[in-house]
């Protein structure tokens, strides 16, 4: 007597479980995917804080009329910034800010 194998029987169990298990989870109901939340900007946080467009802000700087400030710490600083940028970090920036003239537009950036 012929010993039959089990592989195929083995193989017919295990892709009728796949099966069961892909209905199972597919006719499952799905959590509701909650809409993200309107993030608040800037502007809506510091009303106060007169914002400036790239374009109006390179035309002062390069008129002499503006002066960019990197208030990043000194790392980030040296790492990249805008050429002719000054660098105050930010836990410095009150203090260095007496040594510019008052008549200069100061545009800080921090990114």
């Amino acid at each position: 007597m012929k010993k039959r194998s089990i592989l195929p029987f083995l193989l017919f169990g295990v892709g009728a479980m796949l099966i069961l298990f892909a209905l199972f989870f597919s006719t499952k109901p799905k959590a509701e995917i909650q809409a993200p939340q309107t993030l608040i900007s800037e502007e809506e946080n510091f009303p106060e804080i007169q914002r400036v467009t790239t374009e109006d802000a390179l035309i002062a700087f390069q008129g002499g009329s503006a002066v960019f400030i990197d208030v990043r710490d000194t790392d980030s600083y040296n790492n990249s910034h805008i050429p002719g940028a000054q660098s105050f970090p930010l836990a410095q920036l009150e203090e260095q800010l007496r040594i510019l003239d008052t008549d200069t537009w100061i545009i800080t950036y921090c990114t």
